[in-house]
């Protein structure tokens, strides 16, 4: 991990100090920007987003999806946890906080947009930053590979139909079109233009090519992280400051989700016998969130000075604090996970550095 990503939370501190500076001294600057856009799609954010996204999509091989049979069972846990167990525990957890324990703290008119920004966040799995969890675990390389190779492919199909469930179930309404048009701008063509160009580069320079690219791009991609942050918060400057408490409470059901899920993922993965090398890193997918694509997706569903919009950046903000903790005890606990494996007669793989 860099050190520009392991502050990523002082970075994103100071966005909202920046954003909500900027905003109150140029309203008309941010205004103009809010009104750039074509079919509900904000143009400037649109070109920020793909910075942000491309990227990071460039790092999947889906010829990695080969591998999936080798740990099925891992596969088969990240699966559960990440499409029937996480963007509903999240739903749950938006419903009973959000809109019931600190409803009387809490904007009204914004409670369902808060909801709505939780399911979207928590229905896309992550997919850069995973490599970098399981690194610090050292998780098993090809399993990592693989398993988010997989939620990505899944992610392209499933992602618009489980949060228009959820978004339904929440009784808000569901603007059908825009959903469909955010899968297809920020999911389905910047996987097609990532693995294009991933192609052409390993046919051309091999992985060392890909490798000076990625180098190039790394910096790029989390700078139009923060470029888009400072948008978001120009917008929201208002209501921050006439409820600043509104950040820690959205960070409660995200942190309750983050280890609940993670713990879940975990624990299964050691009652089916899996090794630890594949155990932390299905932890880690199942803990963590496309938060980049989830920011993207609640602008443009519900708008920059929407409560979806504030809660996909709640994610942002702790993640990497919050993701380090658990790898912290992946690893201090690998002695007590190993203990309790079943005997399969296996031999645990060696745990390679992804």
């Amino acid at each position: 991990m860099s050190t520009f990503e392991r502050y990523l939370t002082v970075w994103v501190g100071l966005c909202i100090v920046a954003g909500v500076a900027l905003g109150h001294g140029f309203p008309g600057v941010f205004q103009a920007i809010a009104d750039a856009e074509i079919a509900k799609v904000n143009l400037p954010v649109a070109a920020l987003i793909w910075l942000m996204v491309i990227p990071m999509l460039l790092r999947i091989d889906f010829a990695a999806l080969r591998h999936v049979g080798r740990h099925w069972r891992g596969i088969g846990v990240t699966l559960f946890v990440n499409w029937a167990v996480k963007p509903f525990s999240m739903a749950a957890l938006g419903w009973l906080f959000i809109g019931s324990l600190f409803r009387p703290f809490l904007p009204a008119e914004q409670i369902d947009s808060y909801i709505a920004g939780l399911i979207i966040l928590a229905a896309a799995p992550c997919t850069a930053m995973v490599f970098v969890w399981s690194n610090l675990t050292r998780g098993e390389p090809h399993f990592t590979l693989s398993q988010v190779a997989l939620n990505d492919a899944i992610m392209v199909v499933a992602f618009a139909p489980i949060v228009g469930l959820l978004l339904g179930l929440s009784a808000i309404t569901v603007p059908w079109g825009t959903l469909v048009l955010s899968v297809m701008l920020y999911i389905v063509i910047p996987v097609g233009i990532a693995q294009v160009v991933r192609r052409s580069l390993m046919a051309s320079g091999g992985q060392p090519a890909l490798d000076r690219l990625l180098g190039t791009l790394g910096p790029v991609s989390l700078a139009a992280l923060l470029a888009t942050l400072v948008l978001l918060f120009g917008f929201q400057g208002e209501q921050i400051l006439a409820q600043p408490a509104v950040i820690g409470l959205l960070a409660v059901p995200i942190l309750i989700q983050v280890y609940l899920n993670a713990g879940l993922a975990y624990l299964l993965n050691r009652v089916a016998g899996e090794q630890h090398c594949v155990a932390g890193p299905s932890a880690l997918i199942g803990a963590s969130n496309f938060f980049e694509l989830a920011v993207a997706a609640a602008i443009s569903l519900f708008g920059f000075h929407s409560g979806a919009a504030l809660a996909t950046v709640v994610g942002v903000l702790i993640e990497v604090p919050v993701m380090l903790t658990v790898v912290w005890i992946v690893n201090r606990s690998k002695g007590w996970y190993e203990g309790g494996l079943p005997d399969r007669g296996e031999r645990a793989p060696a745990a390679r550095r992804a």
